[in-house]
């Protein structure tokens, strides 16, 4: 009768489900994918489970069986081959012949006659082989007139609850009150990179000689330099034409000089807007052959996607319904109390049918997609509709699944997860403003060991052009030190702003956390050998992240107990201990800090009074250490750190 079930299977606390299934989940190629359920029915049948999965480009779904783990729990994974979309649901159901067996077991084991069972048995083995095919078939032909063999009982017995007759029977289920999951779970995978990568912000406007603009082709003299110290993503603020109304002078003065460059992010002149290449920088032609140069020199380019225009953008003219004016005629430029940007139109998203808006900025990546970029670096998301961009990467990442975005909010937690979300690969976070072992580990735990993790994809920056902390203005070449290590080390993706972070520049605004004389308001003249720089230790710690896949993932960070508050140890490693980090960091740029650091040994594949060794990969040192709690010593203005590798005796 229609509205009436046979379903008697209940699938729940299904993992992973982000909001309900609302969102994917997000993994790169090679990864796995480990899905557990509650699964469970009523009375004492026993049950069997599938996990269904498919990539977007497949129809049929592959199976993988679910173990049952404890109280009701079942586990099954699958590794994700491919990038795109992959689709996964669970299937559950009363397995007959398994119940079967089962109660078979306990009436023999009471001795009790056991014939009427297996004549039942032989029968559900028919219906099952109706629908088998090859060996299985011809295999269950021979089950069938073992079982239905009376005058051998014992025998037909051993056969009916041999573990070769489970197998086959497993792969052959006959299924009652079958349920599946009413919903199918998505999860994007991404290449690599997405992962792992290591960023390089540059102006290429500083990249010339003699206090001259820079061109693409200057910038093509440091791809070699950037390259051997381990980036593999150059990332270039905004390159397009720059706004002359209201453009902004040396430290964001309200007048310019004739000679002031302006913000690379007050996009759009005469000379054109998002499409358009700033003249003195060059042609697109010479940004497609510098994307060329960047691969060739084994790095990728990531450039700026800034929704917004200055007050000479030939949108203003164009499209002034996808703007906002004031009562007195004037173009409503971008605040945020008490800064003011005048310099700075935003777009007004909220102005009537936005579907040409929408169309015109997708067009925008189209575009640079087309040049060779597959990297973006989102500017302030945040001020933008979720939905928007919900629409604008999934439908860019279903026509070029290859292509990662970096999303650049700092804003509220619930936004900046949101935002992850709707699609974007990677994110900014909250890394910059944590400083003591407190700070640290509550913030990683929370998006590494929780939901967040399943979606939330950081990349921790010890620096930008708007940042630079208080911390980096007063402590100095170690404290430069720590802040890349810790970012190196406790995120797969990471990534400065230089020549000024490898320079150890640290002169700011008086009261301000922006860094004096901003490169975002003049061309620099950077003097790259000064000294004191820490090229060579940030060249050494890449050379290590490359070198250790276990510093190539986020969410395998535990972090060890160690009895000084100055010093935070945690570990990282691969899903089969061969390869094992454990860092140490003395967050005190100015003492030397010693204490026992405890090393969770279990963890890692060790016996509790294990003995091996660990060898110092940043000072080459190797010590011999028995048991979980071992002693450390560390001098800040020697190496504020140690990134150990731990061998096996």
């Amino acid at each position: 009768m229609k509205g009436f079930s046979r379903e008697r299977v209940v699938i729940e606390d299904v993992k992973p489900l982000i909001d309900c299934g609302r969102f994917p989940v997000k993994r790169v190629t090679g990864q796995k994918i480990r899905v557990t359920a509650n699964i469970f029915s009523d009375g004492h049948c026993a049950l069997s489970a599938v996990l269904l999965w498919r990539h977007e480009k497949n129809k049929k779904f592959s199976k993988t069986p679910m173990k049952f783990v404890d109280n009701d729990l079942h586990e099954a994974e699958f590794t994700v081959k491919s990038e795109g979309r992959y689709f996964y649901t669970i299937c559950g159901w009363v397995d007959e012949f398994e119940t079967w067996a089962r109660n078979l077991k306990r009436k023999k084991e009471a001795g009790e006659d056991i014939s009427a069972e297996l004549a039942e048995g032989a029968k559900m083995m028919e219906t099952a082989s109706a629908k088998a095919r090859g060996a299985d078939k011809k295999k269950m032909e021979g089950l069938i007139g073992a079982l239905r063999n009376t005058k051998a009982s014992d025998k037909a017995y051993e056969t009916a609850v041999s573990s070769e007759t489970a197998l086959i029977m497993g792969r052959n289920p006959v299924k009652s009150g079958e349920s599946r999951l009413e919903k199918e779970l998505e999860a994007v995978v991404d290449r690599k990179k997405a992962l792992f990568s290591t960023w390089y912000e540059l102006f290429p406007r500083s990249c010339g000689t003699g206090g001259r603009h820079g061109t693409f082709k200057d910038c093509e003299k440091m791809l070699g330099d950037i390259a051997a110290m381990g980036f593999d993503v150059l990332y270039l603020p905004p390159i397009h034409p720059i706004g002359v109304k209201f453009r902004k002078g040396k430290n964001n003065s309200l007048k310019a000089g004739p000679s002031d460059p302006g913000s690379p992010w007050q996009i759009g002149s005469k000379e054109g807007g998002h499409k358009a290449v700033h003249p003195e920088l060059g042609t697109v032609k010479d940004f497609e052959n510098f994307v060329k140069k960047v691969k060739s020199a084994g790095m990728e380019v990531a450039v700026d996607f800034a929704i917004q225009c200055s007050q000479d953008h030939p949108y203003i003219t164009e499209h002034p319904e996808w703007f906002k004016w004031r009562p007195d005629g004037s173009v409503q430029y971008a605040e945020n109390p008490p800064k003011k940007y005048q310099d700075i139109v935003p777009v007004h998203f909220d102005a009537g049918d936005n579907r040409e808006l929408w169309e015109e900025m997708k067009s925008i990546l189209v575009f640079w997609i087309g040049k060779g970029v597959r990297i973006f670096r989102v500017d302030n998301p945040h001020t933008k509709p979720f939905k928007f961009w919900s629409w604008l990467l999934g439908g860019i990442k279903k026509e070029h699944p290859d292509v990662l975005f970096l999303s650049e909010a700092f804003t509220k937690p619930h936004v900046m997860h949101e935002l992850a979300k709707c699609g974007f690969t990677q994110s900014y976070t909250y890394f910059t403003w944590r400083y003591d072992k407190a700070e640290y580990t509550r913030y990683l735990t929370e998006i590494t060991k929780t939901e967040a993790g399943e979606f939330f994809r950081p990349n921790f920056w010890p620096n930008t052009p708007d940042i630079l902390m208080g911390y980096l203005q007063a402590n100095g070449r170690p404290e430069f030190i720590i802040r890349y290590v810790l970012a190196a080390t406790l995120s797969s993706n990471c990534g400065i702003y230089g020549p000024a972070y490898e320079l150890c520049e640290n002169r700011a605004l008086p009261g301000r956390e922006e860094y004096l004389d901003s490169e975002k308001y003049e061309i620099k003249k950077w003097d790259l050998d000064r000294p004191g720089n820490i090229r060579n230790v940030i060249t050494l710690v890449n050379r290590i992240r490359k070198e250790n896949p276990a510093l190539q993932e986020t969410n395998n960070l535990d972090f060890c107990d160690v009895d000084n508050e100055r010093v935070m140890a945690y570990i990282k490693k691969t899903q089969d201990n061969r390869n094992v980090i454990l860092t140490v960091v003395n967050l005190d740029h100015a003492n030397r800090q010693s204490g026992w650091v405890t090393i969770p040994l279990k963890k890692i594949g060790f016996d509790a009074g294990a003995e091996f060794r660990v060898r110092d990969l940043l000072g080459g040192a190797e010590y011999a250490w028995k048991g979980g709690r071992n002693f450390i010593q560390i001098d800040p203005w020697i190496m504020p750190a140690h990134i150990f590798k731990i061998i096996p005796k």
